[in-house]
């Protein structure tokens, strides 16, 4: 798989080590000095989007302006999502957006979802938290705010979100359920940025010969 890097943060650096130790290429990298748009991604066979908010949205339209499968988990950009899926369906592209790229993750969406049902009825405000390293850009997370908009789906109100910034953590999640009784909380502890750059391979290599918009629901075949 010949892979274009878009973002040579320490996300992108760490998806082309693994990406490589596998046996895949990376054939261009773009960054702060060497823009996307600049490059000529026709050599790629996917794109993988770990940028900022300010070149996502830039990154990933060149992406499927030239054809080439991209899939993005930079946050921060989602106000801009609807054009890019709008630019993809008409290019007849294919693109996958996710917050979380973590399996792990992408999982515990499907276990809140399930446990919010159980109690929706019940007496229970819930809430999310959320800590990152000083690094992220972005706050509350997307991931977080994806959280967030399940559970509002499902409560048809308003979810609070508190965020903390700390040294050295990659990502942890919390959702708390709480009743004038007890309280109920589930947590996701992403160790390192591995499994945000596993999942994102996995993902790039199940995009390649499809057209469409995605989600790593698809990827994982999550109902």
């Amino acid at each position: 798989m010949k892979i274009a890097i878009l973002g040579n943060g320490k996300m992108g650096k760490r998806i082309s080590e693994l990406a490589q130790a596998k046996g895949d290429e990376i054939v261009l990298v773009s960054s702060s000095k060497i823009p996307a748009t600049t490059l000529n991604l026709s050599i790629a066979d996917v794109a993988i989007d770990f940028s900022t908010p300010n070149s996502a949205f830039e990154n990933i339209s060149h992406a499927i302006n030239n054809g080439i499968p991209v899939i993005s988990g930079t946050t921060g950009w989602s106000d801009k999502l609807k054009e890019i899926e709008q630019l993809c369906t008409k290019k007849e592209g294919a693109f996958l957006y996710a917050s979380n790229f973590s399996l792990g993750m992408n999982i515990f969406f499907q276990l809140n979802k399930q446990l919010a049902e159980l109690i929706k009825n019940q007496n229970y405000e819930s809430k999310i938290h959320e800590i990152h390293h000083i690094e992220k850009l972005d706050s509350p997370s997307g991931t977080a705010k994806t959280l967030a908009n399940d559970l509002q789906e499902i409560f048809k109100k308003e979810v609070r979100i508190t965020a903390e910034r700390e040294e050295n953590v990659a990502g942890t999640h919390s959702v708390i359920y709480s009743s004038a009784e007890d309280e109920i909380e589930i947590k996701h502890i992403a160790k390192n940025r591995d499994g945000f750059a596993i999942g994102a391979l996995i993902a790039a290599k199940w995009i390649l010969g499809k057209k469409g918009i995605f989600s790593m629901k698809d990827v994982l075949k999550i109902q």
